[in-house]
C-alpha cells in the first residue's frame, strides 16, 4: 500500500478534508521534525502530514531540520514523499500562479547539513535524477484531472535564503537554464535519495524573481496574496491523486543510501547502525 508523505511549504500549513488519525512528533537521530506529523486520510490518500516550516511558520529555510523530517517521515512509513513549495520565476514562460512539476535541481545551499552519512561512515549517493519520475507523472495527471494547469518539467534552482537575490544572481540563475527558484528543495530532496524514499515537488509560482524589470519588487505581501490562490489548487490536486496513487505500487524504488557505503563493515560503529536503520539503511550487525 502507498503511505504518501506530504512536506507543506510556505502557505500550506493543513489540508482541508484530513480525517485525522492521530498526531505523531518522533525523536529521530537527528532531533524532532519541524512540528507534529499528522496521519490520516484525504479521500482514498493514506497520508502523513508536515508543514516544512512548522506551526505558525517560525523556521526559516536554512532552520528548518531536514533530515529529522525525512528520518521521521521514514519512520513512520512514508513509502513516497511529496514537497509543495513555493517559488520565484526565471522566466517569462511561468508566470505568477502557474504551477510547476519540476524534473531537475541546482543545489546553491552553503550552510545545511546534507547527508545521513557522517561521523566515520561514509556513503555516495548518486542524484542524477533528484525526482521520482512515476510519481511526478501521477501528480501531473491528478493536476489535469481537477483542470489545474501544470507544467511538465524544469529545473529548480534552490538558495540558501533567507533573503531573496540580487539582481546579478537572478540573470546569472537565468543564464544557466533554471526555470523556477526556491530554499527548500535541497538537501530535502538528496536526503529522501539517501532514505530511498521517491521524491516529487509541486512549485507554486509566487513571483517573477528580481531579474524581471517591469515587475515590482518582490514582497512578502505579493507572495502571500499569490499563495492564496496557489494553495487552493494545490489542495484540490492532493485530493485529486487518491484514485491514481496506487500505479505507484507497481512502480520501482531509486536506489538509495544502502547501496552507497563505502567505509568498511568492520568500522561502522554501533551508534551508525542504530542511527541509519532509522532511514532504512541496514548496515547488517
Amino acid at each position: 500500500m502507498v503511505r504518501l508523505g506530504v512536506i507543506g511549504g510556505s502557505g500550506l500549513y493543513d489540508l482541508d478534508g484530513l480525517d485525522v488519525v492521530r498526531e505523531h512528533c518522533p525523536e529521530t537521530a537527528w532531533g524532532t521534525p519541524s512540528g507534529p506529523i499528522v496521519a490520516g486520510r484525504l479521500g482514498e490518500l493514506d497520508l502523513l502530514f508536515l508543514p516544512r516550516h512548522g506551526v505558525g511558520h517560525v523556521l526559516n529555510p536554512t532552520e528548518v531540520p531536514f533530515r529529522a523530517n525525512i528520518a521521521a517521515m521514514k519512520m513512520l512509513g512514508a513509502t513516497h514523499l511529496l514537497a509543495v513549495s513555493a517559488v520565484g520565476s526565471l522566466t517569462d514562460v511561468l508566470p505568477p500562479t502557474t504551477l510547476v512539476c519540476p524534473d531537475q535541481i541546482i543545489d546553491r545551499t552553503l550552510a545545511r547539513p546534507r547527508t545521513f552519512f557522517e561521523d566515520g561512515l561514509v556513503g555516495h549517493v548518486g542524484m542524477a535524477e533528484p525526482f521520482h519520475e512515476p510519481l511526478r507523472q501521477v501528480l501531473i495527471d491528478a493536476a489535469r484531472s481537477t483542470g489545474a494547469a501544470v507544467v511538465d518539467g524544469g529545473t529548480y534552482l534552490c538558495i540558501e535564503g533567507p533573503q531573496f537575490s540580487t539582481k546579478a544572481e537572478s540573470r546569472l540563475y537565468r543564464s544557466w537554464g533554471a526555470s523556477v527558484i526556491g530554499m527548500t528543495a535541497m538537501p530535502e530532496a538528496r536526503l529522501a535519495r539517501e532514505a530511498a524514499i521517491p521524491y516529487a515537488m509541486l512549485a507554486m509560482v509566487t513571483d517573477f524573481d528580481v531579474w524581471h524589470e517591469s515587475s515590482e519588487p518582490v514582497t512578502v505581501e505579493m507572495v502571500i496574496a499569490n499563495l492564496h490562490a496557489n494553495t487552493a489548487a494545490a489542495k484540490r490536486i492532493l485530493s485529486g491523486m487518491g484514485g491514481q496513487i496506487e500505479r505507484l505500487a507497481r512502480t520501482p524504488t531509486p536506489a538509495g543510501g544502502a547501496d552507497a557505503v563505502v567505509t568498511r563493515a568492520d568500522l561502522v560503529s554501533d551508534d551508525a547502525r542504530r542511527r541509519m536503520a532509522e532511514v532504512g539503511i541496514d548496515l547488517g550487525g
